[in-house]
């Protein structure tokens, strides 16, 4: 007697889906968002080099006016005045921030909008949790040898290669400059050696930015590739968050026939019942204190049609034939709505009619 094993196909299936809103969402509160940590930094590297050559003057100014005030300042120091060297670390601070403010400011606001635009606003401590396999040796030892390890490993030898490439470049252009450096004095040397050094700089930087938004393409390639899901994932995401279809099913049936319970118990209060006459009836109410128009309390198609009459001859309520307004009430008119004027004179030749007959049989 052989034993049979039933397997699911699709649950081995490739992840060829788009992830839906609800992966994306929940793989973002896991701290997994879109976004290139090269781009960010090879665009807030630009700003700072961009900005030391914009603001080279007053920084320039500042460094030599500092270190002209500690060259005077050195032969004249007293090393065992403690509150001397206090003040002197104090105008060596400002110094250095009157320097420095120039670039951190611009910098750091390029990088904070930068790292917004990319993921937005989110907070979450998921990336900070502990995780085992992050101590499984197997599982970093294939970390350190994935796709992405080789992927990082071509874009560090790519940037080494190409911003290597751009200073040789630059260099060879300006060697001429380069060799007679040596007649300037230490001044003229020093504001060479600076502007020589933010040019190529400059230039690195634009390099490494393009080599910044190659990479944002490729993350956002890999990003969606990794969040994929199989066909059994969706139907599975899909049963959680819309329900089971067929429990959806059960449950709309369930609502139906207990509304349907509910207008069947409203029934006797009817006035009258309007047929047309096989496949709609529409039951309708008049109450004064209640509306200012009479209000259909039941209707239905076929199967509902014919319960409705049944129902009605056991109530002795009235039945009229009346085809177009029959058709009219059920269509246009939801149950515990009243009527509107347009069916004002055809629903009061209706009432007019049953509320005659009732008077005659009174006498």
């Amino acid at each position: 007697m052989y034993e049979y094993i039933i397997l699911d196909l699709q649950l081995f299936s490739e992840k060829t889906e788009e992830a839906t809103s609800k992966k994306k969402q929940d793989t973002r509160k896991k701290g997994n968002v879109l976004q290139s940590k090269e781009l960010t930094g090879a665009i807030t590297l630009f700003v700072a080099v961009f900005t030391i050559n914009m603001y080279s003057a007053n920084i320039l100014e500042v460094i030599v006016s500092s270190v002209k005030y500690y060259n005077g300042l050195f032969y004249e120091l007293n090393f065992n005045d403690a509150m001397e060297i206090y003040n002197i670390l104090i105008k060596a601070l400002i110094f250095t921030l009157r320097a420095v403010v120039y670039i951190i400011i611009p910098t750091f606001i390029t990088a904070f909008v930068i790292q917004r635009l990319q993921v937005g606003s989110l907070y979450t401590t998921e990336p900070l949790k502990p995780k085992l396999s992050r101590l499984n040796p197997i599982e970093g030892f294939k970390r350190m040898f994935s796709m992405q390890a080789v992927m990082n490993l071509i874009k560090s030898l790519l940037k080494i290669i190409l911003v290597g490439y751009v200073g040789y470049v630059y260099i060879r252009d300006n060697i001429g400059l380069i060799m007679k450096a040596y007649e300037l004095d230490k001044m003229r040397f020093s504001y060479m050696v600076f502007f020589f050094s933010i040019n190529m700089a400059l230039r690195m930087a634009f390099v490494i930015i393009i080599l910044g938004f190659v990479d944002y393409f490729y993350q956002n390639y890999s990003y969606k590739k990794n969040i994929r899901m199989s066909k059994q994932e969706v139907k599975e995401e899909f049963k959680q968050t819309e329900g089971d279809p067929q429990i959806k099913a059960k449950i709309k049936e369930r609502q139906r026939q207990a509304a349907m319970r509910r207008m069947m118990q409203e029934l006797p209060k009817a006035d009258v019942i309007i047929t047309n006459p096989t496949h709609f009836a529409v039951a309708l109410k008049y109450d004064e204190d209640k509306y200012d128009a009479p209000y259909v309390i039941a209707k239905g198609q076929d199967y509902i049609a014919k319960k409705i009459k049944e129902k009605a001859k056991e109530y002795e309520i009235p039945i009229i034939e009346n085809k177009p307004l029959a058709r009219t009430l059920y269509k246009e008119i939801e149950i515990g709505r009243v009527i509107t004027p347009d069916l004002y004179e055809a629903v009061a030749e209706v009432l007019a009619y049953i509320y005659s007959i009732k008077e005659n049989n009174r006498r």
